[in-house]
């Protein structure tokens, strides 16, 4: 961080690419294998995922992260709770996660984040892809506003040698 800003001194790039599509990247000071492993092992991905201060927790945390695997990620909030769930539809270890949602009336979301190693460092992009426009406003006004603090919380996680 810096410390007159107290802005990431790697910031994560959030960006509309089109009227149904989004993407995020960010450089982490981590390799490939570490940062792969983060996102696909549940154990590390509950650690986090959840962006702080949101007032959720993630209470279940299922990975099958392999082509043709399944997840679900329960939240709670309060007494209420929410789960979602999808598919994985192209897994290749240390590369690339793509992976549906399929909770909503509007499926058709898909999220595909690639990993490219850059000299010992990993260059992370994470893209969804909406079924509609309406969809992709409702996550800019919602979810995808914690992406950048996901993103520096994963961040915190690589750095801990722990």
């Amino acid at each position: 961080m810096d410390q007159q800003t107290k802005t990431p001194a790697n910031p994560t790039q959030v960006e509309r690419l089109s009227d149904r599509e989004l993407a995020v990247t960010r450089l982490f000071d981590a390799p490939v294998e570490r940062v792969f492993k983060a996102w696909s092992d549940p154990s590390l991905f509950r650690r986090w995922w959840v962006p702080a201060g949101f007032g959720i927790n993630l209470v279940g945390c299922e990975m099958d992260v392999r082509t043709g695997g399944k997840y679900r990620l329960e939240f709670a909030a309060g007494d209420q709770t929410m789960a979602f769930h999808g598919k994985y539809i192209d897994v290749v270890p240390n590369q690339k996660i793509v992976w549906t949602n399929d909770e909503g009336d509007d499926d058709g979301q898909v999220t595909t984040v690639t990993f490219e190693e850059r000299g010992g460092k990993t260059l992370v992009t994470y893209r969804d892809s909406f079924a509609s426009e309406a969809a992709l406003e409702d996550a800019m006004n919602g979810a995808a506003k914690g992406l950048p603090q996901q993103f520096e919380q994963l961040a915190e996680l690589l750095s801990d040698k722990g």
